[in-house]
């Protein structure tokens, strides 16, 4: 990361929750100090203010630990981390059925603000294998996953998402103009599926259809890709399975918040 967009109190707060981590209950003020190399006035700042978020705690022999601020976030990263294991399971299990029927790859993303990160794949019997393993990211702008999950969210969050409505070309079929792609989106709200014709890879089709949670929200996308021309012979069956599957997802994940 460059240092011009570096925030060094987010620094020093890092060194200092790490330091406490370590040593729970061991640490005061200046032992704090000397650990982490901060100087007492900013230290006592710091302190004070995460004693205030909860994010420390303070016994009575004046040695810190962490508070319940922290872990909180630690539950809350740890059930989106136990969602998202348990929709690829479900993906898996309902994919399998979805990739005999239309002979190719299906895959499942999240959005994460202008990417999409691919969570899972189900390969299909083609010999095209495609560069969208789990952990992958691409552009979300260029990719039906990616365009789907966008057209479903409000355009104040849009535009926060891009503020300066940039979208850059991967491909030569890449929408790089915002109203055009403003459109596209619309379009897409309106037909309740995504494509992608080569704006991401070039010779390679994809379809999507969004993985809804029961207040009507995108939580995820699944696709199929495939060539061009195979494109062209399957587009009415690809269509109908991916957005068959995504509402099967969608049904499971509506039972219960865990895909249970």
């Amino acid at each position: 990361m460059e240092r011009k967009y570096w925030v060094p109190a987010l620094e020093r707060a890092d060194l200092i929750l790490t330091a406490i981590s370590r040593k729970p209950g061991e640490y005061k003020l200046m032992d704090l100090c000397e650990a982490t190399g901060i100087n007492k006035s900013s230290m006592f700042s710091l302190l004070r203010t995460m004693e205030a978020l909860a994010w420390v705690q303070k016994d009575e022999k004046e040695a810190y630990a962490l508070g319940a601020g922290v872990s909180y976030y630690n539950t809350v990263f740890n059930e989106s981390r136990k969602q998202n294991t348990n929709l690829v399971e479900h993906f898996l299990k309902l994919s399998s059925e979805s990739v005999k029927i239309v002979g190719e790859t299906f895959q499942l993303s999240v959005l994460d603000r202008s990417e999409i990160l691919y969570l899972a794949k189900q390969e299909g019997p083609s010999l095209v294998k495609l560069e969208s393993s789990p952990g992958m990211r691409f552009p979300a702008h260029a990719t039906a996953m990616g365009k789907m999950m966008l057209a479903m969210l409000p355009l104040e969050e849009l535009e926060r998402r891009y503020p300066d409505r940039a979208l850059a070309p991967v491909t030569a079929h890449t929408v790089t103009d915002w109203n055009e792609f403003m459109a596209v989106l619309a379009a897409i709200r309106k037909k309740g599926y995504a494509v992608d014709r080569e704006e991401v890879i070039k010779g390679i089709c994809c379809v999507a259809a969004p993985i809804l949670d029961a207040a009507g929200k995108a939580v995820a996308s699944v696709s199929t890709s495939m060539m061009q021309h195979a494109y062209a012979d399957k587009q009415e069956t690809a269509v109908t399975e991916v957005v068959h599957l995504a509402r099967k997802l969608s049904s499971s994940r509506e039972k219960g918040s865990e895909w249970k």
